[in-house]
């Protein structure tokens, strides 16, 4: 029973270190695209591009004027 307890204490620290792990391996090829001026413009179309699709997308769905 003492294991499950030592366990179940260590699993916030594991789930933190997931957690940042996966944003530091999904933002890494953006930050890296960042520095180049030609590839900023146009990531940043895109962001703006997915943003207002998801915005429209859950206006449309719930209803929201």
């Amino acid at each position: 029973m003492n294991t499950l307890w030592k366990n179940i204490i260590k699993f916030p620290t594991f789930a933190i270190s997931i957690i940042t792990g996966f944003f530091l391996t999904t933002f890494y090829p953006i930050f890296k695209l960042l520095k180049q001026k030609k590839n900023r413009v146009l990531l940043t179309i895109i962001i703006i591009l997915i943003i207002w699709i998801i915005y429209k997308t859950l206006s449309l769905m719930l209803g929201v004027k």
